[in-house]
């Protein structure tokens, strides 16, 4: 199975599927199937409108002129949906850059122009084989634009790194939590996690006390509340260095 490893802000290391032929096929059939679906309510609209009760060239003026969306649906898409179609959010599955990082415009405009040489010339073949045949599964266009199509499909869950779920907008109590290592949070969450379940609140003491001491820092929070705020703060701050 072919991974792709993407380092976070915490130098926490996340393995990521990169997705093959046959996911991108299908999310590709279901963007087709809402193409073709819109493009034949169009076509019925301008034939049944009077407003549109012209010669024979003035409909398909307007007729083309409707279909523009449809030209530029995945573009569009890809920007607005941060890399992904109807078809791939279906699908679960989407387009970053090969360190992980959101696409840029550009990047997802290259990737559309592409689009001419890997689909629309030699029916298809060439951007199949291109994934077939690349280590990162990219077609051409990713390939130039420096992109890869990964799954984001949970398989891990957020307690099993440092990393905790906040909100944007969370308010941190204690400004000196970087202090601590990755290591050491992970530690902490680590036996927070399993104090908790297990209802030891010695423990749970033993390490308020040990941060505290680390921090040189004292609050009146309750332990279990004071740990997961530690956890939270430094979260919050290595995400917006």
């Amino acid at each position: 199975m072919s991974k792709l490893a993407i380092n976070t802000a915490q130098n926490v290391n996340l393995d990521y599927k990169l997705i093959g032929l046959g996911e991108r096929m299908v999310a590709f059939l279901i963007d087709g199937i809402i193409l073709l679906t819109y493009m034949t309510i169009m076509e019925n609209l301008v034939n049944l409108s009077q407003i549109f009760d012209a010669d024979g060239w003035t409909r398909r003026g307007f007729l083309g002129l409707f279909y523009l969306p449809a030209f530029f649906y995945s573009l569009i898409c890809h920007i607005i949906f941060s890399g992904r179609t109807i078809g791939k959010m279906i699908m679960k599955i989407k387009v970053v850059r090969l360190d992980g990082a959101p696409t840029q415009w550009y990047n997802l405009f290259v990737r559309w122009m592409l689009r001419i040489i890997d689909i629309w010339m030699f029916f298809s073949s060439i951007g199949v084989l291109s994934i077939l045949l690349s280590d990162r599964k990219q077609r051409v266009g990713d390939a130039a634009a420096g992109t890869v199509v990964i799954s984001i499909k949970k398989k891990h869950k957020i307690t099993s790194t440092i990393l905790e779920d906040i909100t944007d907008d969370y308010i941190p109590v204690f400004n000196n939590v970087t202090l601590l290592s990755d290591k050491d949070v992970r530690i902490i969450k680590e036996a927070f996690l399993i104090s908790k379940k297990n209802t030891d609140y010695k423990t749970l003491n033993l390490l308020r006390k040990k941060i505290c001491d680390i921090l040189q820092i004292k609050s009146e929070l309750y332990d279990l509340q004071f740990i997961d705020t530690i956890l939270k703060d430094y979260n919050y701050y290595t995400q917006n260095m």
